[in-house]
């Protein structure tokens, strides 16, 4: 038995370069709002375990813990583009705070914006970002695409199109995805597999439809996981089942 536990420790990831979508909430740990240090610390923990590793990992940060641009716009009167632009300015802040933590860990991190704040971060350039993850720097992606009504989820893959990634990873608070919203539905169906048809018809929330669409159409898997807890992005990046996995062809399960 020991020697099996300490082959599966020691397989080698599945994928060679991974974008990973992290939710501005996750960072918020127990909180309701902002950033959690603790939380932060244990995310970098294993964002430079994973790196270590010898993957190349990129990160599309949300920013739903500082300020989301929908509920922003509907909640306080300000127009939609001026919302999504403030959403765009809370990723950076995570950003900033992702990269801090990354590098008191030893590691070197990158951060590349769709939006310019030369004093903060370095310009979006695609040349750029490859080149980051072949010199072995974790690159983290904010700003979204830098385009309003462009969530950060359709920037995740659209980013991992670019740079030529082998997966979208996308870190939530959920196990997987479900029929339906299990603390509502304690009966709801995780699933283990789901083709892009499938989530797409059932709108189960994978992530939006413009992104679901541009994975579908560049055949570019997504797996969706619990990344709060410890060790689940080390097995998803290895290919173990943390999570549900959405790919073209998919047996329900």
């Amino acid at each position: 038995m020991a020697d099996t536990a300490s082959a599966d420790q020691q397989a080698p990831p599945r994928y060679k370069r991974v974008v990973l979508k992290l939710s501005g909430e996750v960072l918020m740990g127990d909180g309701e709002f902002g950033i959690d240090v603790d939380t932060v610390t244990r995310l970098c923990t294993e964002l430079v375990g994973v790196h270590g590793s010898g993957v190349e990992l990129a990160v599309v940060i949300g920013g739903g813990n500082i300020f989301r641009g929908v509920s922003g716009s509907a909640s306080s009167g300000i127009d939609r583009a001026s919302a999504d632009y403030m959403g765009m300015l809370a990723t950076i802040m995570n950003a900033i705070a992702l990269q801090s933590g990354v590098e008191r860990l030893g590691a070197t991190a990158r951060v590349l914006s769709a939006l310019h704040i030369k004093e903060l971060a370095e310009p979006y350039i695609r040349r750029r970002a490859v080149r980051h993850l072949e010199k072995g720097r974790i690159v983290i992606f904010a700003a979204g695409t830098g385009n309003p009504y462009f969530t950060t989820d359709t920037a995740a893959s659209l980013r991992a199109m670019e740079i030529q990634a082998d997966v979208v990873l996308k870190g939530t608070k959920v196990d997987g995805v479900y029929s339906a919203d299990p603390v509502r539905e304690p009966t709801a169906h995780r699933y283990e597999c789901l083709s892009f048809s499938e989530a797409l018809s059932q709108n189960l929330g994978v992530m939006d439809a413009t992104a679901l669409s541009l994975c579908r159409s560049n055949n570019m898997d997504i797996v969706v996981f619990d990344v709060t807890k410890p060790g689940n992005m080390m097995r998803a990046i290895k290919g173990e089942p943390v999570g549900t996995l959405v790919q073209e062809e998919a047996s329900n399960a």
